[in-house]
């Protein structure tokens, strides 16, 4: 892969163009008025969005959906397998072709561009270097990361400052998962998922926690602090939260975050009010009050990632009335606790929660928000065999705040089942420290058991990072289907 990516105006063509971070990147770039293409085996939503925008998408992966931005030397060149027949000044319009680490080398559109010599970048090149184009801040971290990042650029887009934004989930703010400011900022997710985080080099950069979350990448917790390390010493200026041990014993902030008031962190909070409707509390800047900070976000973890943007705003010379006043408005990203309806008294939650941590922070989230005698009904798809086998146990222990645990088979997220490990298993596990649990194999069997199980006062709760949250509007749907006949 070449190492350069081109902004001067030449053609970008996405391979997976319909994935979360890769859309992202795409829509951005139409934006700035670059040619964009792409390919993707399920058009959805974001497709079409990035259609209406003026990038042309493919309904499959072929060598043929390169001829889109090529004169026809070149489709003679994909026939002939040959490099040496493309001119020089026709090999330079070649499109700049990008790919995600779920993109293999048998791709055939992979393959193809690296025939007619095409240059080809990881999404993460593309990022870098638009991180490098701007004044960027950079959310890192093993949980929080699409929270965190989406409060901070929707607290700068309150505050008037109109930035660049690209985030792995969707925010109706902007009504995606990224938008196109005028300004010289840009903020952005970066993830450690793959080990690319190290090609970022931000002027802020934030690390919120630090866990082992993707076994199919690394072997030890040791592996991903290197890389988190690397990145920390890219960044001019680093905010940590130092409530996670990794990150203050081993990448010491510039910057530093704290929910306990008896540490050294620059920014600390207390007062503490976690209610149903959302949490507030005072906050210092060191040692110094600035105010009392509200958000709708529920529960600790989500305070703890209001505090990071309170840091940043700081950072930026933000007053922190203008701080609060966003950070006061922003609800959320879509899939973070995301309400869905509610039908019969039953009221459906969507959380891409997919970790152990992460399940235990929203179910303790639900338990906050779950009136006197209301059930928190966890219905959960595992996501990756490897994921779930290397934290079986911890898997186990996380469901202590909920009142009955539905279970379904392992989302593989591409990954071959070795027969190691399956849902069955993971809630045989779960049952052994808590009940009640149910395995449902399918999708198909998880919406019949609801249908059947769920009673007026439920708070259902569908976790995980897979497509277990399809089955939600049917269910909302047949639940309705009642009223409307005797209606």
């Amino acid at each position: 892969m070449t190492n350069s990516v081109d902004f001067s105006g030449r053609p970008f063509h996405f391979i997976g163009i319909g994935g979360i971070g890769m859309s992202a990147l795409a829509y951005v770039l139409a934006k700035r008025q670059f040619p964009v293409s792409g390919s993707d085996l399920r058009p959805n939503h974001i497709t079409h969005k990035l259609e209406s925008i003026g990038a042309h998408i493919f309904g499959r992966q072929e060598a043929s959906n390169l001829e889109f931005f090529r004169p026809q030397v070149l489709v003679n060149a994909v026939v002939l397998n040959s490099q040496e027949q493309l001119p020089a000044d026709t090999k330079s319009k070649l499109p700049q072709v990008i790919c995600s680490t779920a993109i293999n080398t048998n791709n055939l559109e992979y393959k193809a561009a690296l025939e007619l010599g095409c240059p080809i970048f990881h999404r993460s090149d593309v990022l870098a270097a638009l991180i490098a184009d701007y004044h960027s801040i950079a959310v890192a971290g093993t949980h929080g990361k699409t929270t965190t990042s989406s409060m901070i650029g929707y607290m700068l887009l309150e505050a008037g400052l109109d930035p660049t934004i690209l985030v792995g989930g969707e925010v109706n703010a902007w009504e995606g998962n990224a938008r196109l400011g005028q300004s010289q900022y840009l903020v952005a997710e970066a993830d450690e998922s793959d080990g690319s985080l190290v090609k970022h080099a931000p002027e802020i950069g934030i690390i919120t926690n630090i866990e082992l979350d993707h076994p199919d990448h690394y072997d030890t917790l040791e592996e991903v602090i290197d890389i988190f390390q690397t990145f920390a010493q890219s960044c001019k200026t680093l905010i940590g939260s130092i409530d996670c041990p990794t990150v203050r014993d081993r990448l010491q902030p510039t910057i530093s975050y704290s929910l306990h008031s008896d540490t050294d962190a620059d920014y600390t909070v207390t007062n503490i009010d976690y209610r149903a409707d959302g949490t507030t509390a005072l906050v210092w800047e060191r040692g110094k009050a600035l105010g009392v900070l509200k958000l709708r976000l529920l529960s600790r973890h989500n305070l703890s990632n209001a505090l990071a943007a309170v840091a940043v705003g700081r950072a930026l010379g933000l007053e922190f009335g203008e701080i609060a006043k966003g950070i006061a408005t922003f609800e959320g990203a879509r899939r973070r606790f995301e309400f869905r309806g509610e039908v019969d008294g039953i009221t459906f939650i969507d959380d891409y929660a997919h970790h152990p941590s992460e399940i235990r922070a929203t179910l303790a989230a639900a338990r906050l928000q779950a009136r006197p005698g209301q059930r928190v009904v966890a219905i959960f798809q595992p996501h990756r065999y490897s994921r779930t086998l290397t934290f079986l146990e911890e898997f186990a222990e996380s469901f202590t705040h909920a009142d009955l645990v539905v279970l379904t088979d392992i989302y593989s997220a591409g990954e071959p089942n070795l027969g190691q490990i399956t849902g069955e298993h993971l809630a045989a596990e779960i049952a052994k420290q808590h009940s009640p649990v149910v395995y449902q194999p399918t999708l198909s069997s998880v919406c019949e058991f609801l249908l059947q199980t769920l009673r007026p006062g439920d708070l259902a709760l569908f976790l995980g990072a897979g497509n277990l949250n399809q089955v939600i509007p049917e269910i909302i749907t047949t639940l309705c289907e009642p009223a409307k006949a005797t209606s």
